[in-house]
């Protein structure tokens, strides 16, 4: 078991059981899916973008990503349904947990005046949505063969009821969420 599933069964539950009151161990929120997403947009014009982004995303959560494809055809970029647009991966169990952990303690604290994620990005239903602006802050990839630099969303989808269900979640999983 990982320490971070570990410490959510042993510090985690009664700690928000004695928070919030919960009558139910069921209650307690817990993080169902982590899910990691890349656009691609130069997968339009260069085939071998999409082979490079699929290829740090593997590296980067352990897991071969799912292609997404356009929803529709946009002109203006030049772009028709079918076509590659992005990868994505759902992670759960031992492989969310584990990536988890490398990410709050592991990749965050690496970023450039990393002062804490902003604890305004919950969508209302206890889910967390965090942008990264670089791949390369994560240790599997290498720097020196990344051929461009790319963004990647992560969405941590909980089964809690608020936000601030949400929030002392994150907090007492390790997160590091910005005070203000």
């Amino acid at each position: 078991m990982s320490r971070m599933k570990e410490k959510y069964k042993k510090e985690i539950i009664p700690l928000m059981i004695e928070k919030f009151g919960y009558k139910n161990i069921m209650q307690v929120p817990k993080v169902e899916k982590v899910i990691v997403s890349m656009g691609v947009g130069e997968a339009l014009t260069n085939a071998k973008a999409m082979d490079a982004a699929v290829t740090d995303m593997t590296a980067i959560t352990g897991q071969k990503p799912v292609v997404t494809l356009a929803k529709k055809s946009v002109a203006a970029f030049k772009l028709r349904k079918g076509m590659k647009v992005g990868c994505k991966v759902t992670l759960r169990g031992k492989m969310m947990f584990a990536f988890l952990d490398k990410l709050f303690n592991v990749v965050l604290p690496r970023i450039r005046d990393f002062r804490g994620i902003s604890p305004k990005a919950f969508d209302g239903r206890g889910n967390y949505a965090l942008g990264l602006k670089e791949q390369i802050i994560f240790p599997e990839i290498e720097y020196d063969k990344v051929d461009k630099v790319r963004g990647m969303n992560i969405v941590v989808v909980t089964t809690a009821q608020t936000d601030e269900e949400a929030l002392n979640l994150l907090k007492l999983l390790g997160c590091p969420i910005r005070v203000g």
